[in-house]
């Protein structure tokens, strides 16, 4: 399966936040048109990798990646490889084996989470079951995990480090703060582990096998980590305000399976009687659904949340995180590829979908 053709910088330009004025110039006209035939071509080999002899495992693999995804961590890789020597196929492998573990990790999450749909879909185990969606995402990790052995004892390193970390937060979140912990910090380390550090690697990974300056590779990590954290916290509000024709989702999709979000963290640790008094009405609705009851009953807490001062602070928190993600970037030479980046950060923290 190849992508459909599409009029170039176009796709570049949507999920990075550009505007056809920046490239103005030949040069960065012709880094638009680099970075969207090299996404052509990892798009192609996704495919390939996805694909199997096995009926079962060939429709599994391919059903998440085939209901769409930006593809943000090869996108961030390929860009990032701008830096130094440009898309070699070192960077072409690795743009690949990132996607492949992104793709994994949402057959895992939505086991975890309980969640109904993912990309506007049915998610993996409401379509199969449980054990084929775990079973699945191992798959693709496997996947992943071969085509960065190809290109040797960096490329494993990274991808362990990264998989250690999306694996540790999984586990974070499951069991929850320890006595003593503070709830929102331990939720910020979480959020790092689960999403920022897979970002991180693509960042940091493009200019890394593009031979670009190790002062680059720093800052892009802890751009990518911050960036990540923000991506969240501004998820954390789509989950209140979301639309279903836009997400998949009906709003408090999260809440409504238990799942802690920022808003009502910051509900938990007000001093304010009405604040502890709507977290206590969102935490009986909580057990009312898993014993049974219509997620309906919902509706009214959720609606008093999406329109508190707690989910406003949420979201100045993902722009807070956003500031420092681009603050991040000046040890990068400026040009189009620091401003994508800078307009990918800041269009993270203010989407809506």
């Amino acid at each position: 399966m190849t992508s459909s053709p599409v009029p170039s910088g176009s796709r570049l330009a949507s999920r990075f936040g550009l505007s056809d004025r920046i490239f103005v110039g030949p040069a960065a006209r012709r880094l638009v048109s680099t970075l969207e035939e090299a996404l052509e071509e990892v798009e192609q080999a996704i495919a390939e990798e996805l694909g199997s002899a096995d009926r079962l495992a060939d429709a599994t693999s391919r059903y998440l990646y085939e209901a769409g995804g930006k593809r943000v961590r090869p996108m961030l890789v390929m860009l990032t490889a701008q830096l130094g020597d440009g898309i070699t196929p070192a960077v072409r492998d690795v743009a690949v084996a990132l996607e492949l573990m992104h793709l994994g990790s949402l057959y895992h999450d939505d086991v975890m989470d309980g969640a109904d749909r993912r990309r506007g879909v049915p998610s993996a185990h409401r379509v199969w079951d449980n054990s084929t969606a775990i079973l699945t995402g191992d798959l693709l990790l496997a996947r992943a995990s071969r085509v960065m052995g190809r290109r040797g004892a960096v490329a494993v390193d990274l991808q362990t480090e990264t998989f250690e970390r999306l694996v540790m937060g999984q586990l974070h979140e499951t069991v929850g703060p320890a006595e003593g912990d503070d709830p929102i910090d331990f939720y910020i380390r979480v959020l790092a582990d689960k999403t920022g550090s897979l970002i991180a690697a693509a960042a940091q990974a493009g200019a890394y096998f593009a031979n670009a300056k190790d002062d680059y590779r720093d800052a892009l990590r802890e751009y990518g980590e911050k960036v990540g954290v923000a991506f969240q916290l501004a998820d954390d509000v789509i989950d209140l305000s979301s639309r279903p024709e836009d997400t998949g989702k009906v709003p408090g999709t999260d809440l409504r399976a238990g799942v802690v979000t920022m808003p009502y963290l910051l509900l938990q640790a007000s001093d304010d009687a009405a604040d502890r008094d709507l977290a206590r009405r969102i935490d009986d609705g909580v057990a009312r659904i898993r014993d049974g009851e219509d997620p309906a009953i919902l509706d009214g807490p959720l609606a008093e949340l999406r329109d508190h001062a707690a989910t406003t602070r949420t979201h100045e928190l993902a722009l807070s995180w956003t500031n420092e993600a681009v603050d991040a970037l000046s040890v990068l030479p400026r040009g189009a590829v620091r401003e994508a980046l800078t307009r990918f950060a800041r269009q993270l923290a203010d989407r809506s979908s």
